[in-house]
């Protein structure tokens, strides 16, 4: 029998868990959304605990999930996540809720995914008179009032992260995202990607933009969510600029991996607490926390995971820069990352559009977008015209592509929100911004209701 989990003492078998990842034909390739959202009751908006407060908890919510179907995970005897179909329903540091998606052929099934999670978490928000908000920054909590979950390894974390940066306390409790997990041909065909990726991503988080508040006010930001993560941990976090050059691939990757101070050793149910030791140490044997011992795959696959970058490499690719956001936004973002990079000629049009960008130019734009957005420059050109023609890539390649849906509809409309952004100017967060100012005359809470899923 094969073991599973293998003691690793060599770059080469790291090397080779994400190597193996490579699906030469593209008709293996699959589709893996993941978003997280806030969940609140509706009769304060205050954060969910994890139990005993004498309301609904996150374990009631997980145990309505586990009679929807999922199947329930513990640790410790507690309840930390359900799995189902192969996604997964888990706990971020400061109660957010994620799913984790399936890997699927099409956008048509990963939205049509979403789309089932959210009516299960619409009927069970009824049930227990709770509300699911996607959002890229909570709009209202400060960082002393957000529960904290009981999950072993963000103990760990949260003593870590502010020798590190003054906000990373506020990326754990407080954010949340959307991503896309992306399948790769070869290491060359990973690199293009990986390169297009981190170029594009600064537009996608432009889009995607959807964190203007802070503690209840406007905070100067279109996407606050993306300003933290410049203050979380440079270790592990970034538009790595060594990815542009010669050299680049699975060897290159491990090697900035092994240099990330490590977090934690899972050992049983527990966790040994490894905050700032070196992985390369650990693949000697020499790990001052576990002195002799060396690492399992399983130990180097749980390192692999505590790397943020904006692109971040396993044995897929994961597309990193965008705000939560409502429902239609959700199945947007897949849908322009497979538009933009399953398709060949779609992939040749947008290496064409950044293969001269320079580093600087790129971290340049990465830093403006926070702030401004769509309204950032980049070369001359806004960023809201730059996203134009970035959408139009993804837009043929989606046709060309040519996966229809059952009743006929291409994956082409999927876009359609983001079609909206750069033709009105608008991004989510001015849009929520005019009803801040507007009709909601400045009372917060009314994001709650009208955000709610």
């Amino acid at each position: 029998m094969t073991n599973k989990n293998p003691i690793l003492d060599n770059k080469s078998q790291l090397i080779e868990v994400i190597s193996k990842g490579a699906k030469p034909d593209t008709n293996d390739w699959r589709i893996g959304s993941e978003h997280e959202k806030f969940i609140f009751h509706r009769s304060d908006n205050k954060p969910l605990v994890y139990e005993g407060d004498g309301r609904p908890g996150i374990k009631c919510v997980l145990e309505q999930f586990a009679k929807h179907g999922w199947n329930p995970v513990l640790e410790r005897a507690r309840l930390i996540a359900t799995e189902q179909h192969g996604a997964s329903l888990t706990l971020e540091p400061g109660g957010q809720f994620e799913l984790s998606g399936a890997p699927l052929k099409s956008i048509h099934a990963t939205c049509n995914e979403v789309s089932r999670h959210l009516e299960q978490t619409k009927a069970i928000g009824e049930e227990l008179d709770i509300g699911f908000i996607g959002l890229g920054f909570h709009p209202t909590l400060k960082r002393e009032e957000v529960p904290i979950m009981p999950k072993a390894r963000y103990d760990i974390m949260r003593n870590y992260m502010p020798k590190k940066g003054s906000l990373g306390l506020d990326m754990m409790l407080r954010t949340c995202t959307v991503q896309v997990n992306l399948d790769f041909a070869s290491e060359a065909d990973m690199v293009k990607k990986f390169r297009i990726g981190l170029a594009l991503q600064p537009i996608a988080t432009a889009l995607f933009a959807n964190s203007p508040f802070y503690e209840g006010k406007p905070n100067g930001f279109q996407s606050y969510r993306s300003h933290i993560w410049t203050d979380t941990d440079p270790d592990r976090t970034g538009m790595l600029p060594w990815v542009f050059e010669d050299g680049m691939g699975y060897e290159r990757y491990v090697d900035y991996a092994l240099d990330v101070p490590m977090y934690f050793i899972k050992r049983g149910e527990g966790y040994i607490d490894c905050s700032g030791l070196s992985f390369r140490d650990f693949l000697k044997g020499e790990l001052s926390a576990l002195p002799g011992e060396k690492p399992t795959l399983v130990d180097w696959q749980d390192h692999m995971t505590t790397i943020f970058p904006e692109v971040r490499l396993k044995s897929y690719l994961e597309m990193r820069g965008a705000d939560g956001g409502p429902w239609s936004k959700l199945c947007a973002f897949p849908a322009l990352w497979v538009g933009l990079l399953y398709d060949t000629q779609a992939q040749d049009a947008a290496w064409d559009m950044v293969k001269d960008w320079t580093v600087e130019e790129m971290q340049a734009m990465r830093d403006q977008v926070p702030r401004l957005g769509i309204r950032a420059e980049h070369r001359g050109r806004s960023l809201q015209s730059l996203a134009k023609d970035v959408i139009g890539i993804a837009d043929g390649g989606l046709s060309r592509r040519a996966c229809l849906s059952n009743s006929g509809d291409n994956e082409q409309g999927f876009l359609n929100p983001l079609w909206d952004v750069v033709e009105t100017g608008k991004s989510p967060s001015d849009r929520m911004l005019e009803k801040y100012n507007g009709v909601w005359d400045g009372d917060i809470s009314r994001v709650f209701k009208d955000y709610c899923y």
